[in-house]
């Protein structure tokens, strides 16, 4: 078992062994190679040992104080608790708010899978959790990362995804969107046999495909969504490039070229669940995450650079994508714009969503920026207006759809 006191200025881990395991692996370990880690996570050194007196300060909550081990790991300083990189494997020491209770689980996740470990890849700069830092991750978030870090059922999940994805591409397996659409296709074509297509049917069967084609964007849309951690990022962005240009048929190729070959660009991101704004303020606003502040710069560079290179670009995008561009296509730089997928909004507060409008309007001159979310309810607009046009022409007769009167 690990717990943690504070010993005046001192962070203290407390290491008290399994009935099953003795103490004794600890101090061979220690004798041995100077070092010993504890729950594949804590990393202890043999100096790190607090000393018998001052532990026998404290022993007698301990009853057989022989088998307990007591290591310091850090210090306590004003309003943080300061933990060693070296005791967890960190690039910088580790801070974490003094009014937080230190325990076991904020540290280690199932299967001994280091939490500040998996946080310390994505960063650069040093983690701080809780207080007035610039920079701080807010405790209330930090609280909801660790409830949300992945279980052991999850992680089984998330790898048993990634193989029935990989598997789909070479298997005929279809998901349930797909399915939907290939037996409507399989309908109107058996339809289409027994009393062919008139000349007046067309427009209304046009209708009806949009409408399957609309819908089965959407499901399938929200079926990646449920499983978007399933997805790599490169998966991710080819998996939605392709829905996108079922959405958005004036673009040819996700370069973005135009049919009239003017080019503009887009920028696709996973949808992390708090991608867009930051829930804490900064003088009273919320202001865009990283995810989302990254994606717009990014985007501004791509036009930055896309717009400088003239004539040049026009002649390399044209080079590039030859095979996939129709004959006699000529490709054209002119203000080109930038359209970024990121994020989800169904989740923000009411402020946060107002916020988050107001970035949408200062970048709409150059950067259309659409959540997922919006993006869902576009395409429900658009279900629901050729649901109507579909059913309206159903109940239109023949003489009708063509114009003839009695």
């Amino acid at each position: 078992m690990i717990t943690f006191e504070d010993h005046g200025s001192k962070v203290v881990l407390v290491y008290t062994p399994s009935s099953f395991r003795p103490v004794t692996w600890v101090d061979n370990k220690l004798g041995s190679e100077g070092h010993a880690t504890l729950s594949q996570v804590f990393t202890v050194q043999k100096t790190d040992l607090l000393s018998q007196d001052a532990d026998d300060e404290d022993d007698e909550d301990d009853g057989d104080n022989e088998d307990v081990r007591r290591f310091v790991i850090g210090s306590l300083d004003g309003q943080y608790r300061t933990i060693r990189s070296d005791v967890l494997g960190l690039k910088h020491d580790l801070l974490i708010v003094t009014t937080m209770q230190l325990t076991r689980s904020m540290f280690v996740a199932e299967r001994n899978i280091s939490i500040f470990g998996r946080i310390d890849e994505l960063l650069t700069e040093q983690i701080v959790v809780g207080g007035d830092r610039e920079g701080a991750i807010p405790v209330d978030e930090f609280v909801r990362l660790l409830r949300r870090f992945p279980t052991s059922t999850e992680v089984n999940y998330y790898a048993a995804t990634r193989v029935t994805r990989i598997l789909r591409e070479y298997l005929e397996t279809m998901s349930d969107a797909e399915l939907r659409l290939e037996n409507y296709i399989e309908r109107r074509e058996r339809a289409e046999t027994k009393k062919g297509v008139e000349t007046h049917g067309r427009i209304p069967a046009a209708n009806e495909l949009e409408l399957e084609k609309f819908t089965y964007v959407r499901d399938r849309l929200v079926e990646m969504l449920g499983d978007a951690e399933g997805y790599s990022e490169a998966e991710w962005q080819r998996a939605v490039a392709d829905l996108f240009l079922l959405v958005f048929p004036q673009y040819i190729d996700l370069m973005l070229v135009g049919a009239n070959g003017c080019v503009d660009i887009i920028e696709l991101k996973k949808p992390f669940e708090r991608g867009l704004m930051s829930k804490s303020q900064y003088r009273d606003n919320h202001v865009p995450r990283r995810e989302l502040s990254g994606s717009i710069m990014q985007a501004e560079k791509y036009l930055f650079y896309l717009s400088k290179s003239g004539r040049d670009g026009e002649k390399a995008i044209s080079n590039k994508h030859a095979a996939s561009l129709p004959v006699g296509l000529e490709i054209k730089i002119a203000n080109p714009k930038a359209i970024i997928l990121v994020g989800r909004d169904s989740n923000l507060s009411a402020e946060e969503r107002f916020d988050f409008e107001f970035v949408r309007r200062k970048y709409s001159n150059v950067v259309d920026i659409i959540s997922y979310d919006d993006l869902l309810r576009r395409l429900e607009n658009v279900i629901a207006i050729l649901t109507k046009r579909v059913v309206t022409e159903d109940n239109l007769g023949p003489d009708d759809e063509i114009g003839v009167s009695a």
